[in-house]
C-alpha cells in the first residue's frame, strides 16, 4: 500500500472540511466531536485528543468515515491512531445561574437579593 507524505495542514484542513459537513447532516454527532484535535506524531501516526469517553465513542461511529476519505486523500494506507484523553477539551455550559453565582461570589449582595426578589435564573 503506497505511504505518501501528508502534513499536519492536510490533516487539520480535512478535519475541518468533515466536520463541517457534519454539521449540516448529525448535529449530535458534531456537537460531540467538535472540540476533537487532530495532530500528526509520526509520518504514520496520527493522535486524537478528545474529551470524554462518551465523545470517543461517538467518534468511533464517523472514525471509518473520516480516515477512509483522508487515506484516499492523500495516497497514505499505513496511518495509526493513538488516543489521549484530555479533559481540558470539554465543553462546559454556560447558564444564566452559574453566571449569577460567578457574581454573587463576588458581591454577595446578590444573593441577598435574589431572596428578596426571587430571580428567574432558568
Amino acid at each position: 500500500m503506497p505511504s505518501n507524505h501528508f502534513t499536519e495542514t492536510d490533516l487539520r484542513e480535512e478535519w475541518a472540511r468533515f466536520l463541517k459537513d457534519l454539521q449540516a447532516k448529525d448535529i449530535i454527532v458534531y456537537n460531540a466531536i467538535s472540540s476533537f484535535q487532530l495532530v500528526k506524531k509520526d509520518e504514520n501516526i496520527v493522535e486524537i485528543i478528545y474529551p470524554s469517553d462518551s465523545a470517543k465513542s461517538e467518534f468511533e461511529k464517523i472514525r471509518a468515515d473520516f480516515f477512509n476519505h483522508f487515506m484516499r486523500k492523500v495516497n497514505h494506507f499505513n496511518i495509526e491512531l493513538q488516543y489521549r484523553n484530555d479533559v481540558s477539551l470539554k465543553k462546559e455550559i454556560i447558564t444564566k445561574r452559574k453566571i449569577f453565582d460567578k457574581f454573587a461570589a463576588i458581591n454577595p449582595i446578590l444573593r441577598e437579593m435574589d431572596e428578596i426578589f426571587k430571580f428567574d435564573l432558568s
